[in-house]
């Protein structure tokens, strides 16, 4: 099984408005930068989005170390939100209806295949790598205004 280092990073103008998300493949010494964007979204459904379309763009099962920034993100795998949130019938702790579930069942869809490891790094720091998908994702943001 290859082995991929995946950054990923969203970005929104007004939160909700204008978004983009980035993410930078790497595996064995080649980088694939990827990008997109919505006209109105959240700045959370960006981060999710960079995830998703990261492991959509493998194209056979692989061990994805997956950096981000997203404390939600990081949080609801690390923590087992997601295997508390299928128990109750995505419903958080508090009883009410967990957000963007729809992007929270396409990313268990497109994880099914590998073996995903998280790691959280700090956003807006010395990390050049997450510093460049930051970068990327708030060019493709520009692109929806």
């Amino acid at each position: 099984m290859k082995t991929i280092i995946l950054y990923t990073d969203g970005a929104c103008s007004g939160n909700p408005g204008p978004g983009g998300w980035g993410a930078l493949l790497i595996w064995n010494g080649k980088e694939k930068e990827l990008s997109g964007g919505e006209t109105h979204t959240t700045n959370n459904r960006m981060e999710m989005k960079a995830v998703i379309e990261g492991l959509k763009a493998l194209k056979e099962p692989c061990k994805v170390k997956i950096h981000s920034d997203s404390a939600l993100i990081i949080n609801a795998f690390k923590q087992n939100w997601v295997k508390n949130w299928l128990k109750r019938g995505w419903k958080k702790s508090n009883k009410k209806p967990v957000e963007n579930r729809d992007l929270w069942e396409e990313m268990l869809k497109v994880m099914e295949p590998h073996s995903v490891e998280w790691i959280k790094v700090k956003g807006h720091s010395t990390n050049e790598l997450n510093n460049r998908v930051d970068r990327i994702a708030v060019t493709a943001s520009k692109k929806y205004k």
